[in-house]
């Protein structure tokens, strides 16, 4: 069975994949959608932009969202051996909530630039990928003074609470549309993405998924400790510095278009290890890619359920599905589960 697995989760992939083409707040007839994809033209032309300029931008950046953050989260519990570690764990989700908060809270969603003011999405967007990227920065200084794993993660700690800090005072000061804003935000959506950002947002996540299979062999090295991989001729400090520049860029661009996404980063790794039985990377990793990028779609589809009455947010979703799944991983560990 485990053999087939693999191919079991590409089928439902596309399945959800069609599925979220398919349905949404617009009711667009089946068949209708069908000809739109394949090339066709509809007699109403709303529903030709609907299915290109929304749903399918929309489905693939939840695909790949899903596949960006679940790799970051088993590259990050590998490396700091610690099944509770997550893509938000060093800060990097915070410190991409800083840039938007500044945006959003600071300035009211416009950035001053000389005498011209530049708004709308690609100033959030950027603001946020820059907030991610400066933590990351951070962190990777650190990681070159420190040898500890543990001492590590808790500087991370530390600077999402200092983020988190900085980010209340903004709102405290903030107008009351400024915190409804950001709110919005927060509550994450997979529709950040239009179809013209589309090849560069897949871009980027392309780079740091495939820097995260050329770690696959390391990081089954550093399962087995430290000096272990030492022994064998990894560079630890060097495959420490790929892993956080690689998440670093996962999440940062993931949660500068959608938001800071909860769960999927910190679940789904422990979910491909159940259906696998196994630790081994050469096959942990694409099964999590192609895990989360199953529950990132599921829970687009379900976001949309509402139909003509709006979108339930993406956070009031993805715990409900990834709390249940880490409550049985620590029961199980308590046990004796490996």
């Amino acid at each position: 069975m485990k053999r087939f697995l693999p191919y079991l989760l590409i089928l439902v992939v596309g399945i959800l994949f069609l599925i979220n083409l398919l349905y949404g707040s617009v009711r667009i007839p089946i068949s209708d959608a069908f000809s739109i994809l394949l090339g066709g033209k509809s007699d109403k032309t709303a529903w030709n932009y609907i299915i290109w300029e929304s749903r399918l931008p929309q489905a693939f950046t939840a695909m790949l969202s899903g596949a960006a953050l679940a790799v970051s989260g088993l590259m990050l519990q590998t490396v700091f051996n610690n099944p509770l570690a997550g893509p938000d764990i060093l800060g990097i989700n915070s410190g991409a909530g800083l840039g938007a908060a500044i945006v959003l809270l600071l300035f009211g969603g416009i950035m001053p630039t000389g005498n011209l003011l530049i708004g709308g999405s690609m100033v959030l967007i950027g603001a946020a990928f820059i907030g991610a990227i400066l933590v990351t920065a951070l962190i990777l200084f650190f990681s070159s003074q420190l040898r500890s794993n543990t001492m590590l993660l808790i500087i991370g700690m530390m600077t999402s609470y200092i983020v988190s800090s900085i980010v209340s005072l903004l709102n405290f000061f903030s107008t009351a549309e400024g915190v409804q804003s950001y709110m919005m935000w927060g509550m994450g959506n997979f529709g950040g993405v239009s179809y013209n950002q589309l090849p560069l947002f897949c871009t980027f996540i392309t780079i740091g998924l495939g820097i995260a299979i050329c770690l696959v062999k390391p990081l089954n090295a550093l399962l087995l400790g430290t000096r272990y991989a030492e022994n064998l001729g990894i560079n630890v400090r060097r495959t420490r510095s790929l892993l956080l520049i690689s998440t670093g860029l996962l999440v940062a661009v993931t949660t500068a278009y959608c938001g800071p996404i909860s769960f999927i980063g910190l679940a789904v790794p422990h979910m491909a290890r159940l259906l696998l039985g196994t630790g081994n990377h050469r096959i942990l990793v694409p099964t999590t890619l192609l895990c989360g990028s199953m529950i990132a779609l599921l829970c687009n589809f379900i976001s949309m359920l509402p139909g003509d009455n709006g979108l339930l947010p993406l956070n009031a979703i993805t715990p409900i599905i990834g709390a249940p799944v880490i409550i049985y991983v620590i029961i199980s560990r308590r046990k004796g589960f490996n």
